[in-house]
């Protein structure tokens, strides 16, 4: 069973740079489609990018697309969120979470079955 804990996040004025780190343990990632999601206060887990194991394609939600960047250095077991020019409306929980195969779309959080416990980005105007 995979555990996954998410590192990086904190209090930033807006325009500027964090990244977000969600280390694995128990199981390698190299053979788990990987992605970030994030939820603000009162609102539900919205999906922010997404990596597919075996070298597939990224994609992003179109709020984040430009600014952040998902990457995967699975000889580290660890996937990276980069989240540039950061806006106040980023600020929510952040989260990580893995799936060996999708059973249903990729942006979905009932999509993956592992999560971390997340890691706040709290973004000031």
């Amino acid at each position: 069973q995979v555990q996954l804990v998410e590192s990086g996040g904190g209090l930033m004025q807006a325009g500027g740079s964090l990244r977000l780190s969600c280390a694995a343990s128990g199981r390698t990632l190299s053979t788990l489609h990987m992605a970030w999601f994030r939820q603000a206060p009162g609102k539900g887990r919205e999906f922010v990018a997404a990596t597919f194991w075996g070298g597939g394609p990224t994609y992003y939600a179109d709020s984040v697309k430009g600014r952040f960047t998902i990457d995967r250095d699975d000889a580290k077991n660890t996937v990276y969120l980069q989240m540039i020019s950061l806006r106040p409306e980023d600020t929510a929980l952040y989260y990580c979470a893995g799936v060996h195969s999708y059973r249903t779309a990729y942006n979905r959080p009932d999509a993956y079955d592992v999560w971390g416990q997340g890691t706040q980005v709290t973004v000031s105007s």
